[in-house]
């Protein structure tokens, strides 16, 4: 059963939306159909967080708890916003009162034009909803989505940290219980969709619900967090026709850990598992910290990195590395493969027409086993790759065992080393063997000049990158990273 309308709550109503262009964003939403116009347009892109609102849902755990997360409104489409709570700027402020994610900013003189400053009372708000003494640290994420070109940081981030000092109970959290048992009802109703000026939206709540819907029409577009999706809509002016969310499927929203491996649904957001991850592998941990800001891994996806089979996707190379498997659904059949097995060529994939991908499988460490991973990009939070480099090294009696090198950037698809695989394998990893590989790796990959960097600089770069492992390795005392000495 389809229920033909989303609904959602705003403002402390239940909202009703049905008629619209399913490929209109939540920014779009607010300032041209509710004028709501506090939220910003800055780069329609998801990376300067002037557009930033937050929304509230039910905690998956159906603990009766609500998790509020910051998101980028000017590339999430309003049929997202389904069994939600969403709050901007203008809902903040109580009776004549400004919330005091707001007054901090005006009593630390951290506003100047103030076109950024919605984004980081929201950013500001979202933060102290879960943690009302946060640190230094803990507030430079919560803000790292969101860009000021007039104040300077300094009175916005000590703003950030004592919003919560003081302060009475807000509104959010007098209504607490009653935005909790309406977001409930909303969750009982069947599953949403939207269709407006020839376009649909739909919202399986179950995986045998997405199957059918694949299989009734294969050429519909998945959408998860939309975090690259949309920007086809918001910048290069597409118009998708038929979008499935699958953010409410249930089975694809889960992690699992067995004892031999970590089991993460394919529409799971990074800040869901960043955490599970960072204690098995920190550097994959770290990196994921730089795959955007914390309003992208709040909605973005491991299946949306995958599935778009980008070249330069920061996750595939690490999954690769990592000998990671994917699992495959087509209307009630399931396959495993390996990640890297994924990718044909140049945004082709092994994907037949109705598949999805169901969960990824990532190995645990075992003794002797190494991650390493190196993010090449032009600034060190929320950018795009130029080269990113995954090694996977485990060594016995002083001689490499298995070696996996994977690369994004250097080819049309994540691909590995196998020639410089070849060069370390079986070899104690020395100067010698690394010289060997460089070698090596020119025979691998044959790279592309673009606006990002030069064929030979990526190939420069992924050469020294291997001989940075291996310097690595050998002390843990040298610093090496650019984020140790900022």
């Amino acid at each position: 059963m389809i229920n033909n309308t989303v609904r959602f709550l705003f403002k402390n109503n239940v909202v009703s939306i049905e008629n619209i262009d399913p490929n209109i964003t939540v920014l779009q939403y607010l300032r041209e159909i509710q004028f709501s116009t506090g939220s910003k347009e800055g780069c329609a892109s998801g990376d300067c967080g002037a557009c930033t609102v937050v929304v509230a849902e039910l905690d998956s755990d159906n603990t009766g708890q609500l998790h509020y997360k910051s998101i980028n409104s000017c590339i999430t489409f309003v049929g997202n916003l389904h069994g939600k709570q969403l709050i901007t700027v203008e809902d903040l402020k109580e009776n004549n009162n400004l919330h005091h994610a707001q007054q901090a900013l005006v009593d630390n003189h951290g506003s100047q034009c103030g076109f950024c400053t919605p984004g980081f009372v929201m950013s500001s708000f979202a933060l102290h909803k879960h943690n009302q003494t946060p640190s230094r640290g803990e507030v430079l994420e919560a803000l790292a989505g969101n860009l000021c070109r007039c104040t300077g940081y300094r009175s916005i981030i000590e703003a950030a940290i004592t919003s919560s000092v003081g302060s009475d109970e807000d509104s959010f959290a007098k209504h607490y219980q009653e935005t909790v048992a309406t977001l409930t009802e909303l969750q009982k109703l069947p599953a949403p969709s939207l269709a407006g000026d020839g376009h649909q939206y739909i919202s399986p709540l179950t995986i045998d619900e997405l199957a059918y819907e694949l299989t009734v029409e294969p050429e519909s577009t998945l959408v998860a967090g939309g975090t690259d999706l949309a920007l086809s809509v918001t910048q290069n002016l597409a118009t998708i026709n038929k979008l499935v969310y699958v953010g409410n499927v249930d089975e694809l929203m889960n992690i699992e850990e067995t004892e031999s491996e970590i089991v993460i649904g394919s529409a799971l957001p990074y800040s869901k598992f960043i955490d599970t991850l960072h204690h098995y592998y920190p550097d994959l941990g770290d990196m994921i910290e730089r795959i955007g800001s914390k309003q992208i891994r709040n909605t973005g996806t491991l299946g949306g990195n995958i599935g778009n089979a980008s070249p330069i996707g920061d996750m595939p190379p690490a999954l690769i590395a990592l000998g990671a498997t994917m699992t495959l659904h087509l209307n009630g059949v399931e396959r495993t493969i390996l990640v890297e097995d994924y990718f044909v060529d140049y945004k082709k994939t092994v994907l037949k027409p109705s598949e999805f991908i169901k969960s990824i499988q990532i190995p645990k460490p075992a003794v002797g086993q190494t991650l390493k991973l190196y993010k090449i990009s032009k600034r060190i939070d929320d950018d795009i790759s130029a080269v990113l480099a995954a090694f996977f090294i485990e060594e016995s009696a002083q001689k490499i065992t298995t070696v996996r090198l994977a690369f994004g950037g250097m080819a049309a698809t994540p691909k590995r080393a196998s020639l410089a695989e070849k060069a370390l394998l079986g070899s104690s990893f020395t100067k010698e063997s690394v010289e060997q590989a460089k070698v090596a790796l020119l025979t691998d990959f044959n790279p592309m000049s673009d606006v990002r960097a030069s064929d030979k600089y990526r190939m420069k770069v992924a050469q020294n990158l291997i001989e940075k492992c291996y310097l690595e390795l050998q002390s843990h005392v040298i610093e090496t990273r650019v984020v140790n000495y900022a």
